[in-house]
């Protein structure tokens, strides 16, 4: 069994493997770097985004319904925090740059995103490239 400092270190490394995972998502989302941005998230990873009832499962779905968007994307990360599994990214998202004021919850098991769900300040409908065909409707 670990003792409470050392923990405290694992917790610590494990922060900072998250942070770092992260920093690249947004930077290479950014950069529109689709393979590297997709990189964080597990095989069998689940994309809710409930203001559209829109769930999108596995990262080569979500991955390929990102790139099928034909708008101009860029991003701006307002702040990121988290603790353990669970962490919040406020972001600006700009499609062809009109800016949509997000935020992504993202759920990791083993350093990777296992679950991700977004809020966007206005209705997804309304947002470019939104509605893939690989997704299904979700109801909650």
């Amino acid at each position: 069994m670990l003792s409470n400092e050392d923990q405290g270190t694992q917790a610590m490394s494990l922060e900072k493997e998250i942070r770092a995972a992260l920093s690249q998502h947004w930077a290479t989302s950014d950069a529109n770097d689709f393979a590297t941005e997709h990189q964080i998230y597990h095989e069998d990873a689940i994309l809710d985004d409930p203001q559209s009832e829109e769930r999108i499962r596995g990262r080569a779905n979500i991955q390929e319904s990102r790139t099928l968007q034909a708008n101009k994307k860029r991003f701006k990360i307002g702040r990121i925090i988290g603790l353990d599994s669970l962490w919040i990214t406020e972001y600006i998202l700009y499609y062809d740059e009109k800016p949509f004021f997000t935020v992504s919850i993202m759920e990791f098991k083993y350093l990777k995103v296992a679950h991700e769900t977004q809020y966007f300040n206005e209705r997804c409908r309304e947002r470019p490239g939104s509605a893939s065909s690989h997704g299904e409707v979700l109801r909650r």
